[in-house]
């Protein structure tokens, strides 16, 4: 899941804004408005005339996505803002707000999941390095005892040589064998 700038913003507000007293609440929602101005302006100028690849910085921030994160970020302080005003909050705490609270859990639960199945990839990426991989060709009658062993057990053939090779037996001499079992 990509983390759209309104994301970012709501994120970055509830992690720098908890324990922000009202006045704080303010200078920021003030801060957010000049910066939105400030990269706003910043972006109109390179729309006017874009840089060559060559004049840019290698990690210069993009002026249209740093413009749109700091708009996000002024509308998401003035959501705390009149969420305090309308609570009479003294102290921003973003448990206490539905929506922020909301969007958190919704997040998480993503970031969990997320989390979960990539652990999940992670074991079956260390089973298939485990595995063996191979093609094996029989002669014509080895190849018919196979598969009418492989009948017999109603498994398939690869199933039979699977389990062939994990009974087999390595001698001392490197003579190889397989004490008798039934196929399953």
């Amino acid at each position: 899941m990509i983390w759209t700038s309104e994301d970012v913003a709501r994120d970055s507000v509830r992690r720098n804004g908890a324990g922000l007293t009202a006045r704080g609440v303010d200078e920021a929602v003030a801060e957010a408005a000049v910066r939105e101005r400030e990269t706003e302006a910043e972006r109109q100028a390179a729309l006017r005339s874009p840089p060559r690849d060559l004049e840019q910085e290698p990690f210069a921030w993009d002026p249209e996505e740093l413009a749109e994160r700091w708009a996000a970020k002024h509308v998401e302080w003035h959501r705390v803002q009149a969420l305090m005003e309308s609570s009479g909050w003294t102290v921003y705490e973003p448990e206490k707000g539905a929506e922020g609270a909301a969007w958190a859990r919704e997040r998480e639960t993503w970031r969990a999941g997320f989390l979960e199945r990539q652990a999940a990839h992670q074991a079956r990426r260390r089973d298939e390095r485990d595995e063996l991989r191979a093609e094996v060709r029989l002669t014509a009658p080895a190849g018919r005892r196979i598969q009418a062993l492989a009948a017999r057990a109603g498994v398939s053939p690869d199933q039979v040589v699977a389990q062939l090779a994990k009974h087999a037996v390595a001698g001392e001499d490197g003579t190889v064998s397989v004490p008798a079992f039934n196929p399953r």
